[in-house]
């Protein structure tokens, strides 16, 4: 039964990364078929981004309210039918129009999934389930532009988002047969606005949570950074194809699989702040090592994007013990504080990717400069969080 939860819910946490990374490879099409401006391609993801993270506001707080299945379902509906119009649409402003629905509605499954692990586990055993959602859910990112690059050169960029469509389909019928509600009647919290208000204040002024969630969402941005630049990184700074986008996403994602696997069997063995600082060495050695490559030498595959391997490896180790620690604090309102962390790290993705990625991606040193600054803030969260528990106690 835990296999089945596992893959329905890094399934439902794929919708988002794949509506992220598989039109990547047919911005120039895109731009070309529409008449778009590249600035204004690049805003159909950085909306997207946005409205994203606003909506993982609110998810976590419907399912508290409704119930984990009925979210989950109806935003499914809403992605599939924006992923259709998308596929029809005749201009730059429908199609942007398209992507702000699918922002808004493809954050519900990785939210709420979320919860559902908190609804059903505790401890040791919520971080080895998370672990392994986020081991699966990191194929998606790798295959996303692969596939989009073939679907690019072989049938357009409309049939990018027919795919959209069909896996938006296939995790509705999915959802509705095998997903059962976790979150029992006598458990959800009535739907007052003063009092969903009350806790979303409880939840910001929580000092160590804040903390624990912004160095969540700055170790995240290094990530978030060559994804906003990956159709200039891999077309104009390594020169290869539409189909060759494999050599930036495969290391970057594998990095992060084997770092989820090790998260989940040094879940029972390892105090997590211990989990944490090893991921944060780790992508410190990276970040260091990336900016000396780059500093001395011209991007070329395979060193350029061997550092992005060794970063989300150290990214996997430390995400999930940051994540669960800063859950933890609100037991009793998983759902909310779920959608605050993932609203926080979707906004600081949707800011690095849609505003500081433009200012650096015309440079292999620039991206990786912005890396190592994100990374250096990450960490000071993280310090800054654990001064405040300390004096807390």
């Amino acid at each position: 039964m835990n296999i089945l939860l596992t893959l329905l819910l890094a399934g439902l946490s794929m919708v988002g990364p794949l509506a992220i990374d598989t039109y990547l490879p047919s911005f120039p099409a895109i731009a070309q078929s529409l008449d778009a401006s590249p600035l204004l391609i690049q805003q159909t993801l950085s909306m997207f981004l946005f409205c994203f993270a606003f909506m993982m506001l609110f998810y976590g707080t419907l399912s508290d309210s409704f119930g984990r299945r009925p979210v989950i379902l109806v935003s499914l509906l809403l992605y599939t039918a924006a992923s259709i119009a998308a596929a029809l649409a005749p201009s730059i402003g429908v199609l942007l129009a398209c992507r702000i629905v699918q922002g808004l509605a493809a954050g519900a499954g990785s939210v709420v999934g979320r919860a559902i692990v908190q609804d059903r586990f505790s401890g040791a055993a919520a971080q080895k389930i998370m672990s392994h959602i986020m081991m699966i859910f990191g194929l998606a990112p790798a295959i996303a532009p692969v596939l989009g690059g073939w679907l690019q050169v072989s049938f357009g960029w409309r049939s990018v988002f027919w795919f959209l469509t069909a896996f938006g389909i296939l995790m509705f019928v999915a959802v509705y047969r095998a997903l059962p509600e976790s979150l029992a009647i006598k458990d959800r919290h009535p739907f007052h606005p003063g009092v969903i208000a009350a806790n979303y204040w409880k939840v910001l002024c929580h000092q160590q949570f804040l903390l624990l969630s912004i160095a969540v969402g700055l170790s995240f941005a290094g990530v978030a950074l060559y994804i906003g630049s990956a159709a200039y990184f891999v077309m104009d700074i390594l020169h290869l194809p539409e189909t060759a986008f494999a050599w930036m996403f495969v290391p970057l994602i594998s990095g992060m699989v084997v770092g989820s696997a090790l998260s989940g069997k040094f879940a029972h063995r390892y105090a997590r702040p211990a989990q944490v600082w090893a991921g944060f060495v780790v992508m410190l050695s990276a970040g260091a090592i990336n900016v000396a490559y780059n500093l001395y030498f011209t991007a070329a595959v395979p060193w350029a994007v061997l550092p992005l391997f060794v970063y989300s490896f150290g990214l996997a180790l430390a995400m999930t013990p940051l994540s669960l620690l800063a859950l933890e604090y609100f037991p009793n309102n998983s759902g909310l504080a779920s959608s605050m962390q993932s609203f926080i790290q979707m906004l600081l993705f949707a800011l690095v990717s849609g505003l500081v990625a433009p200012l650096l991606f015309d440079s292999a040193l620039k991206l990786a400069w912005g890396v190592l600054a994100s990374l250096v803030l990450s960490v000071a969260a993280w310090i800054l969080a654990q001064r405040s528990q300390s004096a807390v106690h």
